[in-house]
């Protein structure tokens, strides 16, 4: 699966003609006031009248899964304003279960409402910026991509002191300007500057601002934004499970007895052990609490797209790993703990209280890499998700102090302490350390840089799961192991579970799709070689080279299953007009689902493959790239006189320019001179309508 990085989805429309550009979405932005001071912050609106059958995805993220193109609202840097926080969707949030990503997305239906606080510095703010998001049918899911330039005027704004204002300086006195949805270019442009009169104008203007409205009616916002639950119960049972792991740990486990001993021996020791249980779930709420002040959906989305966060979470990872396995102990200062344990003898409400926080301090060495990993996996743009997180782990963890001070007799059935404990802390190591690989892996992908291709991913995991195995059978060791005299049952099973995983993953090496694990692995074209494809480039571009050509941007980019072709448009025209062939156009994107949905189902028919192989020269125009080109390449957009910087922003344009259509996938058949030859294809899973598309068009040709 591609990577958590800014992996963008565009999915397709079906379209009955050669031309036809959607416009499902029209935007208004505006200042929620008609007037502020200096100083004074704002709140700014951005609404999006959303046709009825359609949606937009919110600005919020899953960080779980590779999902579709969120509403991202872009602000170009300007003295005359600073942000205050991040975009927040103030309108209604649905969550849906989507299968092809398999996990939550988060959408929002018409009116589509966001917010962004701002500062004002001066009387004449500059607010500009860029839109990215993508509008999706609520019928099959198919979807294209959106970017839309904004500006907000009609704020009239003063000095603490001034008896005149001045409004933002815009080409245009309206408080809100509203821009229906007709271009897919992803591409972060800068809005053109207002002309240095546009103030003047707009303040000789002031008194008779008319409003711009969409054209359909904006209904009545729920401000209630429902969140994600069925993502943060599946995320807080794992937190809960994770608590019960924590107790088996060797800091945790042998001090149970004794802690509940000591409160069935005084009067009043079941309260007291309540209290002791939910001061502990305090503590570690209290620590969520504060990881939430930094979470949001802006912070989800910088952790899945840069590669900073990345890198620190993948360290982070792996030393908790090296910890559990034994290499070292991460623990606090004695100092610390000393004084806690010193205020827990004074007794009463705050005695307890020391006791627990005494506890949380002693099991860090244990607990830390635990609660650490929920921390990193909580930062999914929810701010309530780390409290409860923090909530559920420390439910778990608090029970036995509470249920065994009830209940006293349990005790007897409690297993002793021994070294089954550190072999619970040795497991937990290895996954660490193989959990610790998916953010390496998602940087990787992101930069090109190649060090976590899928083989290399694999082996890794294949070696770690092996040596899990091998403990498992005790032929391996680590520091504080007991020696085993024999193997139990419990092991011997455990150990069969995990080689079997081990095997399963084995012909993922040579190809093999491991489904299961789609969502943790890099994605198959990044495999060097690949049986399952027929390839032995595993879908890359042979040496980068179509007969003698050079293929430009054969390093970015791949064709799946072996398929050779182009990346650049006039390059691969002038190797057609060559060769004398038919040219076979796909518009697609790195994220787009439908695409890959049809590179498996339909391109992989061999009545397909050996057409595409054989007749045909091929080029794939991705329009999601954010490769930027040399200024050199740049140009100005007859359609939106927007500069093209991208490769992406470029073909994008090029669609929409040469064959006026903005969807994906989109397929055309075309001749030397770019010239269509039939009828263009898009989203069709039915092999014979697209073998018949192909002969159609080699036969016009």
């Amino acid at each position: 699966m591609k990577s958590i990085i800014t992996l963008v989805v565009w999915l397709l429309l079906p379209l009955a003609t050669f031309a036809q550009i959607i416009k499902p979405v029209s935007w208004t932005y505006k200042s929620a006031k008609s007037s502020a001071k200096v100083g004074e912050i704002v709140d700014l609106q951005f609404t999006a009248a959303i046709k009825n059958g359609y949606h937009i995805y919110s600005s919020e993220v899953n960080p779980k899964i590779d999902g579709p193109l969120p509403t991202v609202i872009k602000f170009t840097p300007n003295k005359t304003y600073e942000l205050v926080g991040k975009v927040k969707p103030i309108s209604k949030v649905e969550t849906k279960f989507e299968e092809v990503f398999e996990g939550d997305t988060y959408l929002m239906h018409g009116p589509a409402q966001f917010s962004q606080r701002v500062k004002i510095l001066d009387v004449k703010p500059i607010i500009e910026g860029n839109l990215d998001y993508q509008v999706c049918t609520d019928k099959d899911g198919q979807c294209i991509p959106g970017n839309d330039d904004f500006t907000i005027s009609g704020l009239v704004v003063t000095t603490p002191q001034a008896t005149t204002a001045a409004v933002v300086s815009a080409p245009q006195a309206t408080s809100v300007v509203t821009k229906p949805v007709s271009e897919t270019v992803v591409a972060a442009m800068t809005p053109t500057s207002a002309t240095t009169n546009a103030a003047t104008e707009a303040t000789q203007q002031v008194a008779s601002v008319n409003t711009v409205t969409a054209k359909d009616p904006i209904l009545a916002i729920d401000e209630a934004q429902k969140a994600p639950e069925s993502s943060l119960w599946s995320f807080m049972l794992a937190a809960f499970l994770s608590g019960l792991v924590a107790l088996l740990t060797p800091c945790v486990f042998p001090i149970i007895p004794a802690t509940v001993s000591f409160f069935t021996n005084q009067q009043g020791g079941q309260w007291k052990a309540l209290l002791y249980g939910a001061f502990i779930i305090g503590i570690y709420v209290l620590i969520g609490t504060v990881v939430s002040r930094f979470n949001g959906p802006a912070f989800a989305n910088f952790v899945s797209t840069h590669w900073l966060p990345n890198l620190i979470f993948f360290a982070t990872f792996f030393i908790f790993g090296l910890s559990f396995l034994g290499l070292f102990e991460i623990v606090l200062p004695n100092s610390i703990i000393n004084q806690a344990d010193a205020r827990s003898e004074k007794g009463g409400i705050v005695g307890i209280f020391f006791m627990a926080f005494t506890l949380v301090l002693v099991s860090f060495s244990c607990t830390g890499p635990i609660v650490g990993s929920l921390l990193v996996a909580s930062a999914g743009g929810e701010v309530l998700k780390p409290i409860l997180g923090m909530a559920a782990f420390s439910s778990a963890f608090a029970i036995p102090f509470t249920l065994f001070a009830a209940f006293p007799q349990w005790l007897k059935n409690l297993p002793r302490s021994g070294g089954w404990l550190n072999s619970v802390k040795v497991v937990l190591g290895f996954i660490e350390l193989a959990l610790a690989l998916k953010f390496l892996s998602i940087a990787d992908q992101v930069y090109h840089w190649h060090l976590l291709d899928r083989e290399v991913f694999l082996s890794i995991w294949i070696v770690i799961f092996a040596l899990i195995g091998f403990y498992f059978l005790g032929k391996l060791r680590l520091p504080h192991d007991s020696e085993t005299k024999f193997i139990s049952v419990q092991k011997l099973l455990l150990a069969i579970a995990t080689f079997s995983f081990v095997v399963y993953m084995i012909p993922g090496l040579w190809g093999a799709p491991l489904k299961a694990l789609s969502g943790y692995l890099p994605p198959e074209t990044s495999q060097d070689f690949n049986l399952h494809n027929q390839s032995t480039t595993g879908g890359r571009q042979s040496a980068g080279l179509v007969g003698s050509e050079t293929i430009k941007y054969a390093d970015l980019f791949h064709f799946p299953r072996g398929l050779q072709g182009f990346f650049d448009y006039k390059q691969g025209l002038a190797y057609a007009k060559k060769i004398n062939k038919p040219v076979f156009i796909d518009f697609t994107g790195h994220g787009c689902v439908n695409c890959r949905e049809m590179e498996a189902r339909v391109w992989s028919d061999p009545t397909v493959m050996s057409r595409l192989q054989t007749d045909f020269v091929l080029i794939a125009l991705y329009v999601d790239d954010k490769t930027e080109l040399p200024e050199a390449d740049w140009y100005t957009s007859t359609y939106d006189q927007k500069v093209k910087k991208t490769i992406g922003a470029q073909n994008a344009d090029l669609q929409i320019t040469k064959y006026n259509n903005n969807a994906q996938p989109h397929y055309c058949l075309v001749n030397s001179e770019g010239k269509l030859l039939v009828a263009p294809k898009n989203y069709d899973r039915d092999v014979p309508n697209f073998v018949a598309f192909l002969e159609s068009g080699k036969a016009k040709f």
